[in-house]
């Protein structure tokens, strides 16, 4: 045991690439580590150049933010990669596109900027689908959610029941049909889901359908009152 040599230290990546992968169809039922083991197998199998951390047990550089919950559908998905040659964004994609498992789908990618990821995701726009919901419902919920200057609901987590202001994470709601809310929110710790909106909503009327479909449409920061791309 004495004699156990210390493990090699990697170089540092020589290029750190950003991507913007989305959640489809059937794909939004996997977890967030379903979906890492599928990059990680679709890294190896498009033998993109991975740089690889130091230490006993050496893993790729994959860096995650803000993932989708499970069963939430997403367009704006983002992940970075720590490289060790550097590699066209494009042919990235074009490789990963190549092997990646139905419904996950590489939309871009760009060379890291100074800030982190989590910096660069202030907010996130959502599609709230309440299929059953009678006429009228949504609207009345909402307005009466939004009209307050605080709601909170309680939500279990890996370290205990949590309790969250869901009120002061909603920039932006509004009802597009009958069985639908469009909302906008803010990145805030704890993190507010949309399904802790639906859950101030039934709290409100417990007419509102309790099943919600989810779909993230844009991810990034905050710029001019519109979600930016966090890639550019």
């Amino acid at each position: 045991m004495g004699n156990r040599q210390p493990p090699v230290q990697q170089a540092p990546p020589a290029q750190k690439l950003r991507l913007r992968y989305v959640k489809r169809g059937p794909a939004r039922f996997t977890s967030h580590r379903d979906f890492g083991r599928a990059l990680e197998r679709a890294l190896r199998r498009a033998e993109i150049p991975m740089a690889y951390s130091s230490g006993f047990t050496p893993h790729p550089r994959i860096s995650y933010a803000n993932a989708a919950p499970t069963s939430a559908a997403s367009e704006a998905e983002y992940v970075e990669l720590g490289l060790k040659s550097v590699c066209d964004p494009a042919k990235v994609v074009a490789a990963l596109n190549e092997v990646l498992p139905a419904g996950f789908e590489v939309l871009d990618a760009a060379e890291a900027v100074s800030e982190s990821l989590g910096e660069l995701l202030e907010a996130s726009d959502w599609l709230i689908r309440l299929d059953g919901a009678a006429d009228g419902v949504l609207a009345a919920a909402l307005a009466d959610l939004m009209g307050r200057d605080e709601f909170t609901v309680e939500r279990m987590t890996k370290t205990g029941l949590r309790t969250f202001d869901v009120r002061s994470a909603i920039l932006t709601a509004e009802v597009t049909d009958d069985v639908t809310i469009r909302v906008r929110t803010v990145h805030q710790t704890p993190l507010v889901r949309p399904d802790d909106i639906v859950s101030a909503l039934r709290r409100i009327d417990e007419a509102v359908p309790g099943r919600p479909l989810l779909t993230r449409l844009a991810q990034g920061p905050l710029r001019d009152g519109a979600i930016g791309d966090p890639l550019r």
